[in-house]
């Protein structure tokens, strides 16, 4: 039970550094509209169109307040929603330009963190 309970603490952790790190990074690039919980869920929907609940069934949101964000990063512009066809009380939220254009900026941290593990031996390179 120990390990596990150390286990979870290590996770939390991790992702709390996780946060950190791109909000270091809005920082430096002014970016002040949107915080890094924001920031991810737009790098973790990627070109997907999904609901408010398939963000929390498909793992790409665990927050409590995930409507509350989606309607924010929709009012910002970093989002578009969309009714659904079928069902008029679903919503289908996706990235506009400006929301790509994040994921775009995570995705190319990640990338120069993932170089940097690789070149100080941490991290192994995919082929």
């Amino acid at each position: 039970m120990s390990n596990y309970l150390d286990t979870l603490c290590l996770l939390e952790r991790l992702h709390r550094l996780l946060l950190d790190v791109i909000k270091d990074e809005f920082e430096q690039l002014d970016i002040f509209d949107m915080n890094a919980v924001q920031g991810l869920l737009l790098f973790n929907i990627g070109e997907n169109e999904v609901s408010a609940g398939e963000l929390k069934s498909h793992g790409y949101y665990q927050g409590s307040n995930v409507s509350y964000n989606l309607k924010k990063l929709v009012d910002i512009g970093y989002m578009h929603h969309q009714r659904c066809r079928i069902d008029r009380r679903a919503v289908r939220v996706g990235l506009t330009q400006s929301g790509r254009n994040i994921r775009d900026i995570i995705a190319r941290l990640f990338a120069r963190h993932a170089q940097g593990l690789i070149e100080s031996n941490a991290l192994e390179a995919q082929s």
